[in-house]
């Protein structure tokens, strides 16, 4: 299904809206990515860090007329939205959850659909386009995320059934999972620093930006550390899918030696995204759950790690 034309309601994530005045300015004190290079035709992946440089959440970060909107797991949102809402205080932002206000919707090889609603959205990956209040975006592997006004859902909705079949979450899922992109969730909050699942690789960090909270960890590890964890695409012949988080065990060690990141079925078993010790993941005799465990592959991922291009933000 993940290399079929459908539709899909992207019920697992929400939306955080930080809008007024000093919306820049705030945020950019607090996320990895550069929201200088945003604009109505452009978008970013990006993640918020402690100071230790870890994980509370990643996100799409979309630029709106006085603002932004940040699409997370619904499983962080509310957490974000509390955290942040302390250091707004002397802000003028507004922070608010949005996630009621808005239906997306992924779309895979629904391009014809969006021209129809007046979104002609180009090939480029993070293009954004804005029509009637709709607003349509890019993904690295050609999808597409339609984000739509409640006002207007269940029009705009009705005419894409029409044209294109629904598919399940884990259809889009899936075709995350095969894009390479990790993504933080409930599960694995605080566990990964940003190099981990390979944000800096899909234009999620910038090293250019100056200061955010955690940057000095972030652009240490890039400029002078040695990563020895990193995101890996595999595949398990089985049924069963593990949550993120599921530590990951090689028999010839002791302790674990990854976390699942994001799992999905497939027509043959589970592929999934993986931070996994670099050693392990070359040794291969990767396991889920234990040492015991069901036996993972490693397969490739859609695009290589160049730290030249990942820093030219």
């Amino acid at each position: 299904m993940a290399d079929t034309a459908f539709y899909c309601t992207l019920s697992h994530e929400g939306l955080l809206a930080v809008r007024g005045p000093d919306a820049n300015k705030f945020l950019q004190g607090q996320i990895t990515c550069n929201l200088n290079y945003l604009s109505e035709s452009y978008s970013s992946l990006g993640a918020r860090c402690t100071p230790k440089g870890r994980m509370q959440s990643s996100f799409r970060v979309v630029a709106v007329s006085d603002g932004y909107l940040l699409a997370m797991a619904s499983d962080l949102l509310e957490a974000q939205l509390n955290d942040l809402k302390k250091y707004a205080a002397f802000s003028k932002s507004k922070l608010a959850d949005e996630s009621c206000a808005w239906l997306r919707l992924g779309l895979s090889g629904g391009d014809s659909v969006l021209i129809s609603l007046g979104l002609a959205l180009p090939e480029a990956t993070d293009s954004v386009v804005h029509n009637n209040e709709l607003l349509a975006l890019r993904l690295s592997d050609g999808r597409a995320e339609l984000w739509i006004p409640a006002n207007q859902s269940e029009t705009v909705k009705a005419l894409i059934a029409s044209q294109l079949p629904e598919a399940p979450l884990n259809a889009w899922l899936l075709a995350q999972v095969r894009a390479g992109v990790g993504q933080v969730m409930g599960g694995t909050r605080e566990l990964f620093i940003p190099q981990m699942i390979n944000l800096q690789a899909v234009g999620g960090v910038s090293f250019k930006k100056g200061c955010y909270t955690g940057q000095e960890i972030v652009a240490r590890m890039q400029y002078l550390g040695k990563l020895k964890r990193r995101l890996y695409r595999l595949e398990l012949h089985d049924n069963q899918v593990p949550e993120p988080a599921t530590a990951l065990f090689s028999p010839a060690r002791a302790s674990s030696v990854g976390e699942v990141v994001l799992a999905a079925r497939s027509a043959t078993g589970i592929e999934l995204l993986a931070v996994l010790q670099e050693d392990a993941a070359q040794d291969g005799h990767i396991h889920v759950g234990s040492a015991e465990g069901r036996t993972l592959s490693v397969l490739e991922l859609p695009y290589t790690l160049d730290s030249d291009r990942d820093i030219q933000r």
